[in-house]
């Protein structure tokens, strides 16, 4: 099964964040009726207050609030499979997503120029598989290998400098991770494309080029940027300051891009504001050793969102009835009492 918009999937995480204040609301009620005195001569005085009837008309909207999200990124399986035979590689491409990457000195920045750089490469390469890890001060696999062109394009929309809150630029780090994403097929050519403009350099880089390079898995450094530098733009429309009030301008680190690319038994290349980088590191990755691989293409899918949109439905139409009769029965109440 896959979804079709996964995206949505990350509005789940509101589901733990609403437990959690749910559950403080719940302590801090029980606080105060305590305050008032014995919670069962309390509980007496406020006998249309039900606790499992509160409880279930939280639960109840959460899990058709959860089922909604599952519909929205629409759940699908597969039918008419049919097996595609291709000749290629496997492509890791590391992508630096530091600050220093919104400088100006590409068009339209550094980050941007990168992601469209990767979008062609894809395209260029289909039918080889392509994982993406993301770095900063940290680094993550944010696609893991698949030779699924459109979660590549959609995974690349969604990358931006906020993904990782720790500034720095750890490639060591990113090789290393981007090291364990390939699969255990020994005759394919292997390779890591990592896109960085070199600023903070946390150390450890070329010795995990050469250890990559020694598992026969090739590090090729596109170093995006130029040497002259760029400043980075800050919302508002200033740029970003040093302790001193000076405009920081980062420049390309070229030196150290070329040390990790020979370390890592590969290439280095400058991404300008042309595309002869791409052109260069796709004649590069052609030449690699290549071998047959199999991939089960769905010709079609059946569409399964109807299902959890379906029951949330019900939980909301139960969430209205027990809501509706709260209330029938407090006004029964009021009513008695007169």
């Amino acid at each position: 099964m896959k979804f079709a918009t996964p995206e949505y999937l990350y509005l789940l995480f509101l589901v733990p964040l609403a437990i959690v204040i749910y559950k403080y609301a719940c302590y801090r009620r029980n606080r105060n009726i305590k305050r008032y005195g014995d919670p069962q001569l309390v509980s007496r005085l406020m006998p249309s207050h039900s606790a499992k009837r509160s409880s279930l008309l939280f639960w109840i909207p959460l899990l058709a609030m959860a089922l909604i999200v599952v519909a929205l990124a629409r759940p699908r399986y597969g039918k008419g499979k049919t097996t595609v035979t291709t000749r290629g590689v496997e492509l890791v491409v590391a992508l630096d997503i530091s600050n220093s990457m919104l400088a100006d000195d590409i068009y339209p920045n550094r980050l941007e120029k990168a992601k469209r750089l990767i979008k062609r490469l894809a395209e260029q390469l289909k039918g080889n598989k392509i994982a993406l890890v993301v770095f900063a001060g940290d680094a993550f696999v944010q696609l893991p290998i698949t030779d699924d062109f459109i979660s590549i394009e959609m995974f690349l929309e969604s990358v931006s400098t906020n993904l990782v809150s720790r500034q720095g630029t750890d490639i060591g780090a990113a090789i290393n991770i981007a090291s364990r994403c390939f699969t255990p097929n020994d005759k394919i050519g292997k390779a890591i494309v990592l896109i960085t403009d070199g600023e903070n350099h946390e150390g450890g880089a070329e010795e995990a080029a050469q250890k990559a390079a020694e598992s026969g898995k090739k590090v090729f450094i596109l170093g995006i940027g130029t040497t002259k530098g760029g400043r980075i733009p800050l919302q508002g429309g200033n740029f970003l300051r040093d302790r001193e009030g000076q405009v920081v301008v980062s420049k390309l680190n070229e030196e150290m891009a070329m040390n990790i690319a020979k370390a890592g038994n590969g290439m280095y290349l400058q991404v300008d504001n042309t595309n002869e980088a791409q052109k260069i590191l796709s004649d590069q990755l052609d030449r690699m050793t290549k071998d047959e691989t199999t991939t089960d293409v769905y010709t079609g899918y059946n569409e399964l969102f109807i299902y959890p949109a379906t029951l949330a439905f019900i939980l909301l139409l139960l969430d209205f009835i027990l809501v509706a009769m709260a209330d029938i029965k407090s006004r029964k109440k009021i009513n008695n009492e007169k």
